[in-house]
């Protein structure tokens, strides 16, 4: 393993995570002043955004940091509050009569815009394999067919923008997007060294369980399915 280009890799998966959860966050702030929602309530909402997702990338930190996250003897206790947490809690939120009054103001182009970053981890997922850290099949040369959400997100955006293409077109492309990110997510688990493992090729993936890779799947896939669900419910509100 080549130590700089994995320090760089490590760099590269903080940096992906808190630019484009700073994106996100603009987006949401200027969608709160939009809103109908009180100023004193906006920024009490704004604040607990901020504050839940600083701790959850801590508590994201702490738990791989401390070789728990790691220890795959615990399956799946180790990795079950990572995958479990954001998905019931972005769930709730998506579907909140609150978030409903801001998600309406956030441009759809610019919720499309934001799953680009699925191209830079992508790129990030194949450094692994190249430092023999990740299998293929986490990657876009094995079964990881992700990096095309990411591709295809950016024209989509673009095609929205200037009301090029339909409302049922985005829901689809929401929708066959999040199968495959459901696909990666089920190889990922699939070549864990877990009693249940299909894929057994060296190495296992059992990256994902160290920091900062372990980011990946506590915040940055949370991202992905977070964002298909908020341009879902915009549309759903919109129709």
């Amino acid at each position: 393993m080549d130590s700089s280009k994995y320090l760089l890799t490590q760099i590269g998966f903080v940096l992906v995570t808190i630019i484009f959860f700073y994106l996100l966050l603009i987006e949401i702030k200027k969608a709160l002043a939009k809103s109908s929602i009180e100023s004193i309530r906006q920024k009490r909402i704004f604040n607990a955004t901020v504050i839940s997702l600083f701790t959850w990338a801590v508590f994201i930190s702490v738990w791989s940091i401390s070789g728990k996250m790691g220890d795959f003897s615990m399956f799946p206790f180790n990795l079950m509050p990572v995958l479990a947490i954001p998905l019931i809690t972005t769930l709730f939120i998506t579907f909140s009569k609150t978030f409903g009054k801001i998600v309406i103001h956030i441009p759809q182009e610019n919720i499309l815009r934001l799953q680009s970053f699925r191209i830079l981890v992508e790129i990030l997922l194949w450094a692994l394999f190249t430092e023999n850290l990740a299998p293929v099949q986490m990657t876009f040369e094995g079964n990881n067919f992700d990096i095309i959400s990411g591709l295809s997100a950016l024209p989509l955006a673009y095609l929205v923008l200037r009301r090029s293409i339909s409302s049922f077109v985005v829901v689809i492309w929401n929708l066959i997007c999040l199968g495959l990110l459901i696909n990666i997510v089920g190889v990922a688990i699939l070549s864990m060294p877990t009693s249940f493992r299909l894929f057994m090729n060296e190495p296992a993936n059992t990256i994902v369980g160290q920091f900062p890779v372990s980011l990946l799947p506590g915040l940055l896939v949370p991202l992905a399915y977070a964002l298909h669900f908020f341009s879902l419910r915009q549309l759903s509100l919109k129709k």
